[in-house]
């Protein structure tokens, strides 16, 4: 298991949760939503004023809390998590990726379980997530996470 410290991320943190963000997007779903859509995906997801904005104003949006990274021991940010409480007891996680070379060692599940007692603090007892595409690749680890489908099309929660 890769060992992850998970903090609020900053400013500095920007550039470097875009660039995971849409590569992480484009390697996840190129195949599987097709060309355009997977651009307008990054274009909508990652764009560099957009994560910016997110970061240095946390609590700007209704239920907005904010990204959170997960960083190796020299600090590298190896994944970052966004999240929120849009609803009165429904977390709702916006985004989770996790650099390649961390993937399968804990970094996900520590920025899922910190984000979890972020909405659990602000009083939510559930946690859901949109997925892009029905044979989204990241479903496996959400299931084994205790993620159930709910109705609607891609939609997964769990209580927290």
């Amino acid at each position: 298991m890769q060992l992850a410290d998970v903090r609020a991320a900053e400013a500095a943190d920007a550039a470097t949760i875009s660039r995971l963000l849409a590569e992480s997007i484009r390697g996840s779903y190129a195949e599987i939503l097709g060309e355009i859509p997977t651009r307008r995906l990054v274009s909508s997801q990652c764009a560099l004023p957009r994560i910016r904005a997110e970061i240095e104003i946390p609590g700007g949006a209704p239920g907005w809390l904010g990204w959170l990274v997960a960083t190796g021991a020299d600090g590298t940010v190896l994944g970052a998590v966004a999240g929120g409480v849009p609803v009165p007891g429904e977390g709702e996680l916006y985004a989770l990726a996790v650099i390649p070379g961390a993937r399968r060692g804990g970094v996900g599940t520590a920025l899922l379980a910190a984000t979890g007692e972020r909405m659990r603090a602000f009083g939510a007892s559930e946690q859901r997530v949109a997925l892009p595409a029905p044979a989204d690749p990241s479903l496996p680890f959400y299931e084994k996470h205790g993620f159930v489908p709910l109705d609607g099309a891609n939609r997964l929660g769990r209580p927290l």
